[in-house]
């Protein structure tokens, strides 16, 4: 899957002071083919995707119960989303893999990588105390391990979900800014600010080639999804083209033109997009001729996805929006804002999810193509705010404990082991009465 980044500088790794409400929201989800909505009529045995800003945390007194509220609006989900940070640092790096079911994320200056279930955002655990900052994060095609690469000059594999180094990889000179595996997962290629790009061997590690020819830090790479063209983009303002696997240097787009910040091919290898500062830029492939470029943005692109069915491409900007885009003629379809810092982006290999992180320490989740917000992915271990929320663990399909922390009053599935805030109710909605008289119900908070 592809890796995006934010720009450092603009990531302080602190927080606004969020506002809180005297008294926790109750949020019901429920899921169904566009994606995920709350409501107050019926139950799932999926989680709901974010918490609610409420009262001091902790366990209290299992005999009190908290009166239900009303089921929010969209606002009221914003509002939340807004409230509840993802990671103590500004998100540097974000990841799906390819079953669409993990969700990894790094920030800059914490050392630290989280992974996450998807669709529901909840935290399966940190992998801590083993990396320097981080500012690029790439997954293997077969899902079975990560590429970490690092300010302390080094690339790191890492087996998943465990989080065990495999293997360090020690080359370049200078920071990682970008990593991206090749679509048969044999290739791993990185971008740094040495100006220069590696192509290494996969699983082993091995070093096989240095391709130079920029003459400033690498931010950006993608490959093509049949592996056989690699683009890079540059602090120089250009954009090159490299055949793969040999590394022959094909073509320098654009001279001069933006730094080019951030790169897509759409998957027929018909396209390619790069965002430079405001503006992205469309070019055919393999010829590299300027198509189109689309203005919209008030800063920097830091992020760029393409759809899997290549209709839609979303952009991550410094003005700390998202846009969505039609494909290939470039029309403007939608706006999403929410966060308060750059944003950088993931898509599902379905194309049904879109998350996005940002230097606003938070990770929303969006569905596709309508933009609508689901929720967020949120650790109470980030959080230096009092928030009330639900914690619950329960074992996926793969066997693995994972913690759930969600909204005061959502469903929690049977047989789940409720941890904190929380004391059985029944299966009327919204009822205080304690009991467990069907298979799904909700616990209410302390």
């Amino acid at each position: 899957m592809q890796e995006s980044k934010v720009n450092p500088s603009e990531s302080d790794g602190q927080s606004e002071e969020s506002s809180v409400n005297d008294t926790p929201m109750v949020y019901a989800v429920q899921k169904n083919t566009r994606g995920y909505h709350f409501t107050r009529r019926r139950f799932i045995g999926t989680v709901g995707v974010l918490a609610a800003a409420g009262a001091v945390a902790g366990c209290s007194d299992p005999h009190e119960v908290a009166t239900p509220q009303l089921t929010p609006g969209p606002q009221e989900i914003a509002a939340a989303c807004e409230a509840m940070l993802a990671q103590k640092d500004g998100i540097s790096a974000l990841a799906i893999g390819p079953d669409g079911r993990l969700m990894a994320s790094g920030g800059y200056w914490e050392s630290t990588i989280k992974l996450w279930s998807l669709p529901d955002g909840a935290l399966v655990t940190t992998l801590s105390g083993r990396v320097a900052s981080i500012n690029a994060l790439a997954i293997s095609p077969d899902g079975k391990f990560m590429a970490l690469g690092e300010k302390d000059k080094t690339i790191k594999l890492w087996s998943l979900p465990d989080g065990a180094v495999l293997k360090a990889l020690a080359s370049h000179t200078d920071d990682i800014d970008e990593l991206t595996i090749s679509p048969d997962g044999k290739l791993l290629a990185s971008g740094s600010a040495d100006k220069t790009i590696k192509l290494w061997s996969l699983p082993d590690g091995a070093l096989l080639k240095t391709l130079a020819g920029h003459t400033d830090a690498i931010n950006s790479l993608a490959i093509s999804l049949d592996g056989k063209l690699l683009a890079s983009g540059s602090v120089d303002k250009t954009a090159k083209l490299w055949s793969l696997p040999d590394g022959i240097l094909i073509k320098t787009l654009g001279t001069p033109m933006d730094w080019v910040f951030s790169l897509a091919i759409s998957p027929d290898g018909k396209l390619l997009a790069s965002g430079g500062d405001k503006t992205i830029s469309l070019w055919s492939l393999p010829d590299g001729a300027l198509l189109k470029t689309l203005a919209g943005h008030t800063d920097y692109i830091g992020s760029l996805v393409i759809s899997p069915n290549g209709k839609l491409l979303a952009s991550g900007s410094g003005d700390a929006t998202i846009k969505l885009w039609s494909l290939p003629d470039g029309t403007l379809l939608k706006t999403l804002t929410g966060h308060t810092k750059p944003v950088i982006l993931a898509i599902s290999p379905d194309g049904k999810l879109l998350a996005s992180g940002s230097g606003d320490q938070t990770i929303k989740l969006w569905s596709l193509p309508d933009g609508e917000l689901l929720g967020c992915a949120f650790d109470l271990a980030s959080n230096t705010n009092d928030v009330k929320v639900v914690t619950y663990r329960q074992t996926d399909t793969a066997g693995h404990s994972v913690e759930h922390n969600v909204l005061c009053g959502s469903p929690i599935p049977a047989g789940a082991v409720c941890t904190c805030n929380c004391v059985a109710g029944s299966a009327t909605l919204f009822s205080s009465s304690h009991g467990n008289t069907e298979s799904s119900h909700y616990w209410h908070p302390n």
